[in-house]
């Protein structure tokens, strides 16, 4: 008898073990801390030169999980109010008329190491300068110049966190960050 309750034991032992041990989640929208969020733009010039799909899909061949997306038309007090830690600037109105000129696309990424990724991903903010050094780039795929540049990308987590809470308020994920350096 006693060899039975063991071996019964044991099973029960095992599957009480097996359902009270917890295991990391990974899912991308259950807010676990080991994803992150940022920004992504698609400016004017990528949406105009039909670059989207094809910077979509280097987005998700590169594990990104696009969490929110939206097609914006930014009027002048939002260009200047998004890009405002450059109104000192000399090339401030040009980067203003410029975001205005057309739709952008904005996209929250979601991934574990998203802001640097993302950075990574889109190479350096001059695109004449990225299709040397990175000529894979995102940048060096369909930007002109360090202005039309084709995307744009959150610096930090911080700018992220203020940058996601600018185009999609129901995202916010923390405190108000007033400064990026990123175009």
């Amino acid at each position: 008898m006693t060899l039975r309750i063991v071996p019964f034991l044991a099973k029960f032992l095992f599957f009480f073990l097996l359902v009270s041990v917890p295991f990391p989640c990974w899912s991308s929208s259950n807010g676990s801390i080991l994803n992150e969020k940022t920004l992504a733009m698609i400016k004017p010039d990528g949406l105009f030169g039909n670059y989207t799909d094809r910077i979509k899909n280097v987005i998700l061949e590169s594990g990104f999980i696009i969490f929110k997306e939206k097609v914006v038309q930014l009027d002048e007090d939002s260009a200047a109010s998004f890009y405002a830690e450059h109104s000192m600037r000399s090339f401030f109105s040009s980067l203003v008329k410029y975001m205005t000129s057309g739709p952008v696309l904005v996209m929250v990424l979601e991934k574990e190491n998203a802001v640097a990724d993302w950075r990574t991903l889109i190479g350096p903010t001059d695109a004449s300068k990225a299709k040397i050094s990175h000529p894979h780039s995102i940048r060096a795929l369909c930007g002109l110049d360090s202005e039309k540049n084709c995307v744009h990308g959150s610096d930090s987590t911080q700018s992220a966190e203020r940058e996601i809470s600018f185009f999609f308020k129901e995202v916010s994920t923390g405190g108000l960050v007033t400064e990026h350096d990123e175009l």
